[in-house]
């Protein structure tokens, strides 16, 4: 790994910092009836966040007295403000935005135990040790800062996890906890209904109505499907389900987008990027009769709240960040790579995507609508 001067100055203090401390900080000298104060880290994007929340769940579970601060990405923290299962949030600001203001913060609270489930190096690890907790647990634990860990003695990379959850379970198990509901947590708003009510309202949307939702965007574009064939996927299911109306999902900015597909599609779409605040987001899709998604954020949401996701997979591996539970409610397809080496995160075009065709996503959702979910 090459280092910039910030990351370069980072590592050597931390070997300096690390080589002063004398605390016992392996894990067989944790324990649990001390622990007071806990610092649960997930400071990624959505999806990678709803993955932790049954390992945040396990902690509170094993930790019912203790004080839960979560470190979440300030863009989306809005969306977990109700997790029943931590005392508050701290932000995550990106990269060394306001670096040593959170480390302040994380201070305050005086952490005995730290957990990071998903965070973004080389900050993450770093910051959880000069949060000041004694014992910090990672997984994978082969970076460049595992002698920060408590957790160093066996080694674990991502190959080692069937799923992302599983991974953030065994960050918890280390750390004392039973495993037990390995379910997703994302409570609706309470305001939420009312706003999606008058959102239907709006669009003409009508109680009781069919609703599909299609999620076109996605983090990276070798992980969407090509907004024509929405379009021509909204236009054969209106064809065939007159009454059907599509609800086009999405980030604000995503509105073009969604618009774009909105107005290929005609009267039947209607555009919801943009127009609901992200707390209300899982009120929306819970109204959903499916969502059609790619690797998302949002397909995570989906699942989280119960709704039926028909997700559309080529370079990510569903394995690994698709549908954890309920398998037997949710649809992949997947296909395989087209390009040796893959070009991931750099694709500029999806060419794996192109064998997900517009008949097959077609067939599999008039395979699944109206049945009983």
């Amino acid at each position: 790994m090459r280092f910039r001067p910030a990351d370069t100055l980072l590592f050597l203090s931390m070997k300096l910092l690390k080589s002063l401390d004398r605390r016992e900080s392996e894990l067989k000298h944790l324990d649990p009836d001390k622990v007071r104060s806990i610092l649960v880290v997930s400071s990624t994007a959505i999806g990678d966040t709803l993955l932790s929340t049954p390992a945040i769940r396990a902690v509170r579970e094993r930790y019912p007295q203790a004080k839960i601060i979560a470190h979440f990405n300030a863009r989306n923290m809005e969306l977990f403000a109700d997790n029943p299962h931590i005392d508050g949030i701290i932000p995550y600001h990106g990269g060394y935005r306001k670096f040593f203001r959170t480390i302040r913060e994380f201070r305050k609270h005086r952490f005995d135990l730290a957990l990071i489930f998903h965070g973004n190096e080389p900050q993450a690890t770093p910051m959880a040790y000069l949060s000041g907790a004694r014992f910090i647990v990672k997984l994978p634990n082969k970076s460049e800062f595992a002698f920060l860990l408590s957790n160093r003695d066996d080694e674990y990379g991502w190959e080692d996890f069937a799923h992302g959850v599983d991974q953030r379970l065994k960050v918890a198990e280390l750390a004392g906890c039973t495993i037990g509901d390995r379910r997703m947590v994302l409570p609706l708003h309470g305001e939420g209904e009312a706003a999606v009510d008058a959102f239907f309202t709006e669009k003409h949307i009508l109680p009781g109505q069919t609703v599909i939702g299609f999620q076109p965007g996605a983090s990276t574009a070798s992980r969407m499907w090509f907004p024509g064939r929405f379009v021509e996927l909204g236009k054969a299911l209106v064809k065939k389900y007159p009454e059907l109306r599509i609800v086009i999902t999405g980030s604000p900015d995503e509105y073009t987008l969604c618009s774009s597909i909105a107005e290929g599609i005609g009267h039947a779409a209607a555009v919801a990027a943009g127009k609901l605040p992200l707390r209300y987001v899982p009120n929306l899709l819970k109204r959903f009769e499916r969502l059609v998604t790619g690797d998302t954020g949002i397909m995570h949401m989906a699942i989280a709240v119960d709704t039926p996701v028909l997700a559309l997979f080529a370079v990510a591996d569903p394995r690994k960040s698709g549908p954890y539970y309920d398998l037997d409610r949710h649809v992949v397809l997947k296909k395989p790579r087209t390009c040796d080496p893959c070009l991931s995160k750099k694709c500029a075009y999806q060419q794996c995507m192109e064998q997900i065709s517009v008949e097959e996503v077609m067939n599999t959702l008039a395979g699944t609508l109206g049945k009983q979910s």
